[in-house]
């Protein structure tokens, strides 16, 4: 049985969404900075291959935040169409709740952490 949620509500929770994966961006450029810093402090062979793997994992992080974005953008576009396709009554209407976003949002959210706490103890032994 599929989920109907109001349209405002849904369209709180894009916002929600795409304000959190600004926000992760931003992180991404943050840690890229730092990684940059234990490179340019350590030219040992291991900790560059290290270096060269969190980069990686921040350009895979990165793509997967555009990616969803995309969908929000969608959704968002979805809800508008709906809007406009009927503009009465619009704040007591239902929409088919988009669970496979939030899903991937809340997934994003618990990869992206870890690879934070693992970032961290990497940075806090090479700096």
């Amino acid at each position: 049985m599929s989920q109907n949620e109001f349209i405002y509500k849904q369209h709180e929770e894009n916002i929600e969404w795409s304000n959190k994966l600004d926000f992760y961006k931003d992180e991404i450029k943050i840690l890229q900075n730092r990684l940059e810093e234990v490179a340019a402090k350590n030219n040992h062979k291991d900790v560059l291959a290290l270096v060269e793997q969190f980069q990686n994992q921040l350009i895979i992080h990165r793509n997967t935040i555009d990616e969803i974005q995309h969908k929000v953008t969608i959704s968002e576009n979805e809800l508008e169409e709906e809007i406009n396709k009927n503009p009465v009554a619009t704040d007591r209407r239902k929409v088919a709740y988009h669970q496979a976003e939030k899903d991937e949002i809340q997934i994003f959210e618990k990869v992206f952490n870890e690879l934070r706490e693992e970032f961290n103890r990497f940075v806090s032994k090479w700096m």
